[in-house]
């Protein structure tokens, strides 16, 4: 999994933007507000999530982490793809999809093309705990613990654990132990498997 990308803007749209880095061009599909926040031209770091296809490696970037937690959070919600979490977040700001989630106001979710009264739904029933935890403790989601985190579980899935039964497991430890480095992370977490 790539973390970002830094390099030269090349080409922007409100649907993509082209970063060349190393002599090499990375079409990196983008939401529109990242779009806004990114400049015509120059440098920049753009955080990065990948996802990878029968038929293609696709890469989504985004300017800041807050906006990719919550890209990765849409897509651990069951029916909802990559494409749709572009267009929800292409649609309502990672703060406004926030609000919404804990109001529990799917009204706000139906407003974006191609999310009915289920779906809508489903994202606050399955998001109201992870965005509810984020809020009200930010250190365990603070970028470097969530790397920890991601690497970890990482690990713990490249051993043959199941993704669900690793994620809770280490959910616990850091709550108990939120400064554990990866390595400890991974060691406790083997024991409680």
């Amino acid at each position: 999994m790539y973390e970002y990308i830094e390099g030269k803007i090349i080409e922007k749209s409100p649907a993509h933007v082209v970063i060349e880095a190393g002599g090499i061009g990375y079409y990196i599909n983008i939401t529109v507000n990242t779009y806004s926040k990114l400049p015509e031209t120059g440098e920049r770091r753009i955080f990065l999530h990948q996802v990878v296809r029968e038929d293609a490696h696709v890469l989504f970037g985004f300017a800041d982490r807050e906006e990719r937690v919550m890209f990765r959070f849409l897509l651990s919600v069951s029916g909802i793809g990559a494409n749709t979490a572009r267009v929800i977040l292409s649609s309502l700001s990672p703060s406004e999809v926030t609000s919404a989630i804990l109001e529990g106001n799917t009204l706000t979710f139906q407003n974006v093309k191609g999310i009915g009264l289920k779906t809508a739904q489903r994202i606050i029933v399955d998001l109201k705990d992870k965005v509810g935890k984020s809020s009200k403790t930010d250190e365990l989601f603070m970028p470097e613990r969530n790397t920890i985190r991601e690497e970890a579980l990482s690990a713990l899935i490249a051993l043959g654990f199941a993704k669900n039964q690793a994620e809770k497991v280490i959910g616990t430890i850091m709550i108990k132990n939120p400064l554990f480095t990866i390595e400890e992370l991974v060691k406790q977490a083997l024991k409680m498997l």
